[in-house]
């Protein structure tokens, strides 16, 4: 029988509800981004196919309607960035798919669920290039390429590899040259669009170039276009009959913000309508991939309290009753040691990032044991800030202890992150979609990612542990309701995310200079620290309001987020 009453907020009604919420959140958004990805009916598919030197290759396949062998298509293989999936391309794949090309949108090599190390064989670009031309239904003399970043690169691999393999490509946000690509000429690639926004962070890697906006300066930009002089944005350089034509436009918008503007997509739309026969005419601003990109984003949102409302039932029930207890916070009044507190907790933690990733990038390399370099900077940086917030917290008075009852707190943050990994599986198996917003996304984890996860897992509880510990015991305070607590929370985890990466761009904006620009790959991942951490200040109040120990929700914290970080970055060594 469950309890009916007693601990505060652990309620069967109250974590049904939750539960309920979640569910509805998580399904109802997959199955409407499911309906804008197949619109006009396109056929979307989660497809495997062999690579090079015996590794597996995943892409979705998008198939608009009334393509088969008698009806052939033209035919774009579209490749993301680093660390990223083929579900983040989802908004050029569908516009292309609404417009009558069939779309290979790829995992690179090493990324997602496509096998072998990253960066190797051409990123996948080459294989995917070959399977794209063998679909029976494509017509090989229209195939378009389309890239954004390390992606603009691996379809210039396949360019280089197939060179007739193809008719127009388009570059977002990347460039050709070393140390990764082919220096670009008049002639080659062919027929090649260049979109590079106006706030683009990598322009410097990319063009040789302080500011995005000096990308027409680029001597290695203009060899590209054969001309000596600045080039102009918009004008068709060549000729597209013969495949040396050249465009460069400018969208506003930064790196990543190509994946969510509209005038990113329009361009690389109106390119291919230009260079490839067979398409359907359809306005390049007709686009209705950002209903999509909203509706997982919904789904997304959906798993917070999906998690609190797993918790909250199975907190209710007998073998749990231990860990159930009211939280009696010794904390008084918001005083000079909470302020002080608050804001060496907010502003530590992405202060210490960039050092700690630039050097596990100059002095770690990944190994067997740690194959993930984006998750090997993650780790490293936890234990950092973990000992950081174990220095400065000892000398405060001591926490008051709460019997943690390990075990059954890991089984119950075990029961909890379970429920919501089957119910992400469950949704990409229904809706072939996952859940995300933008460069914020949850993935089922390949058993290559599942065998990798508890090396990670392991320090990122102890930093969970520790931030916890802190978090609650020295800055919830007595009185104060569960919205006021969990504002603090969440203030207190990713405010100064916001406060720092809102000043590095608003200098960007401003000058066209990105301050933290000598890393700037670094300060593209530290945005997805904005919203994660925020969820995890709503998760981490809600286990402690009901349990009173920082250690249940410590537990499901780290679980969380090493499935989280490992399913979302690239293997580097397979």
């Amino acid at each position: 029988t469950l309890p009916c009453g007693g601990i505060r907020g652990v309620t069967p009604v109250r974590g049904i509800w939750l539960l309920l919420l979640g569910l509805l959140l998580v399904l109802g958004g997959s199955w409407a981004a499911s309906r804008v990805q197949s619109a006009d009916g396109t056929r979307v598919t989660d497809i495997r196919f062999a690579g090079d030197n015996g590794a597996t290759l995943r892409a979705l396949l998008y198939v608009p309607a009334g393509v088969d062998v008698a009806h052939k298509a033209p035919a774009i293989l579209a490749v993301h960035g680093y660390i990223n999936t083929a579900e983040m391309q989802s908004a050029f794949a569908i516009e292309y798919a609404r417009r009558g090309y069939v779309v290979l949108a790829l995992d690179q090599a090493g990324h997602g669920y496509s096998s072998g190390p990253a960066f190797a064989g051409g990123f996948g670009g080459p294989a995917a290039l070959r399977y794209l031309r063998s679909l029976p239904y494509v017509d090989t003399a229209n195939i378009g390429l389309e890239g954004h970043s390390m992606g603009g690169w691996t379809v210039l691999a396949a360019a280089s590899a197939l060179p007739n393999g193809y008719r127009s490509m388009v570059l977002e946000g990347s460039s050709t040259g070393k140390p990764f690509a082919a220096d670009g000429t008049p002639g080659w690639p062919r027929n090649v669009a260049l979109v590079f926004s106006r706030f683009d962070e990598f322009a410097q890697i990319m063009w040789g170039v302080d500011r995005a906006q000096d990308v027409p300066d680029s001597p290695k930009l203009q060899a590209l276009f054969g001309t000596t002089a600045p080039v102009i944005p918009g004008r068709i350089y060549g000729d597209i009959a013969t495949g040396t034509a050249r465009r460069l436009t400018m969208p506003v918008a930064t790196h990543p913000g190509d994946h969510i503007s509209h005038a990113a997509v329009a361009d690389s739309l109106d390119w291919f309508g230009r260079t490839l026969q067979g398409g359907k005419p359809r306005a390049p601003t007709d686009q209705i991939w950002l209903t999509k990109e909203f509706a997982t984003g919904v789904a997304l949102v959906g798993i917070v309290p999906l998690l609190v409302g797993v918790f909250s039932l199975f907190l209710a029930l007998p073998p749990f009753a231990p860990l159930r207890s009211t939280p009696e916070p010794r904390v008084r009044r918001r005083d000079r040691q909470w302020r002080r507190t608050f804001w060496l907790t907010a502003l530590v933690p992405p202060l210490t990032l960039l050092p700690v990733f630039i050097a596990v990038t100059l002095w770690l390399p990944p190994s067997a044991l740690l194959p993930q370099t984006v998750s090997t900077q993650v780790v490293l940086w936890m234990l950092v800030n973990a000992a950081i917030t174990w220095a400065l917290d000892r000398r405060q008075p001591p926490v008051p202890y709460v019997a943690p009852y390990w075990g059954r707190s890991l089984v119950l943050a075990l029961l909890t992150v379970g429920i919501a990994y089957a119910l992400v599986v469950a949704v990409a198996a229904l809706f072939t979609v996952d859940l995300r917003f933008w460069v914020v996304a949850l993935k089922p984890l390949s058993a290559a990612q599942a065998r990798i996860l508890p090396v990670y897992l392991l320090p990122m509880l102890l930093f969970f542990i520790v931030s916890q510990r802190t978090l609650l015991g020295r800055l919830m305070v007595a009185g104060e309701g569960p919205w006021r607590q969990t504002l603090v929370a969440v203030g207190a985890l990713a405010g100064g995310f916001v406060l720092l990466l809102g000043l590095d761009y608003l200098v960007l904006f401003a000058t066209g200079r990105l301050p933290t620009g000598f890393d700037p790959l670094t300060t593209v991942i530290a945005i997805q620290f904005i919203p994660l951490l925020a969820a995890l200040g709503v998760i981490a109040v809600a286990c402690w309001r009901r349990t009173a120990s920082a250690v249940p929700g410590a537990l499901l914290s780290a679980l969380l987020v090493a499935w989280y970080v490992v399913a979302g970055t690239a293997t580097q060594f397979g």
